[in-house]
């Protein structure tokens, strides 16, 4: 069974994909993706409190995950690492030795991130990424449980997980698509979403417990979100603003059109909600949209003093969210806003699945 959905897992988010910077649209050659400034965002994590660290995948951006997820997990101990992965970048016993390796090396550390992506340089459609996709999950959850498997014709016996922790890596995925929240009901352990209004998110929640249960199967939800947290509400909004200030949109568009998911029915999502907000960019109190208008993805933000910030958190949790993967700009900084202003108000967990 899985933990009391009243007690939530808190994850930040580790910069690996040269996003990080104190003004969208200009990058900042001091914040640039390197071994030691994202380490040194995963230790600040640590040090906050949170329960993990989502290590983010791209195919040209940044610095390797995986590598990175490999030195981290002995250089920060005490955090979960949520290694993104790409479903066809590796050929899948590769990949499965690679994560139980990593798990041994972190401890039973490791929890996955599926992304359900195109291979390099191809465009594919849905129906055979989603199919390689529910093929890769099965066979990360054969395997990182260490049953012998076979795989194209190979015989596999990846590396057992730490033999001190009683569990596999749970699978964290999202997608908006029909075809994603087929993959997502049958073989996912959390499903993650992008933000939206809380009826948007109730909306999912149920949609995703009726698909599960049609499968004999419960979901844990999870809800991928930016903050921007200060002491009043009027230092929140300010530095919010601060942020896409020197953002015109021309270089926002150019930003968003370069992602790799630009044309996934997530991102739409993100632009509808944009298109919808208020003059401010807010599509309902504090849930700030203008942080998309720099980035593909993830495109809202909860901004507020601490109050009006647990009392939103809350307010997903009300709704069945119990996994808040968190982020902010710098990266480094946020985290540490976050972790005094507002973690310690919460009693939370890392995420089981015994």
């Amino acid at each position: 069974m899985l933990q009391n959905p009243a007690v939530p897992e808190f994850s930040w988010f580790a910069a690996l994909c040269d996003d990080d910077t104190s003004n969208l649209g200009q990058p900042s050659a001091q914040l640039l993706s390197s071994y030691d400034h994202c380490a040194g965002i995963v230790a600040e994590a640590a040090a906050q409190g949170f329960d993990a660290v989502l290590l983010p995948s791209g195919y040209a951006l940044g610095i390797d995950s995986t590598a990175f997820a490999a030195a981290v997990a002995r250089d920060v101990p005490g955090i979960d690492l949520l290694l993104a992965i790409r479903c066809g970048e590796l050929w899948t016993p590769q990949l499965v030795r690679q994560l139980s390796t990593i798990d041994q090396l972190s401890n039973g550390r490791l929890r996955i991130n599926i992304i359900s992506s195109d291979l390099p340089g191809r465009t594919e459609s849905g129906d055979l990424r989603y199919e390689r996709t529910a093929r890769t999950m099965e066979a990360l959850k054969a395997g990182l449980q260490g049953h012998l498997l076979q795989i194209e014709g190979i015989d596999l016996h990846a590396p057992r997980i730490s033999t001190t922790v009683a569990r596999r890596p749970p699978l964290y995925f999202g997608g908006l698509s029909p075809a994603a929240r087929q993959v997502a009901a049958e073989h996912a352990d959390v499903y993650l979403m992008w933000p939206d209004t809380e009826e948007g998110v109730k909306e999912i929640v149920r949609d995703l417990t009726e698909r599960a249960a049609g499968f004999g199967r419960t979901l844990k939800f999870g809800y991928r979100v930016h903050v921007v947290v200060r002491p009043t509400e009027e230092e929140a909004r300010a530095a919010a603003f601060s942020l896409v200030a020197d953002l015109d949109d021309e270089t926002g568009n150019a930003i968003r059109s370069k992602s790799l998911d630009a044309t996934s029915a997530g991102v739409a999502r993100q632009g509808e909600l944009r298109q919808s907000a208020d003059n401010n960019g807010f599509i309902e109190p504090n849930l700030w949209t203008g942080i998309g208008r720099a980035r593909s993805g993830c495109g809202a933000a909860i901004v507020g003093d601490p109050d009006q910030v647990e009392a939103k958190l809350r307010s997903y949790l009300d709704l069945g969210i119990s996994a808040f993967i968190l982020s902010g700009y710098p990266h480094k900084e946020e985290a540490r806003h976050f972790g005094q202003l507002v973690l310690p108000r919460f009693t939370h967990a890392k995420l089981s699945l015994s």
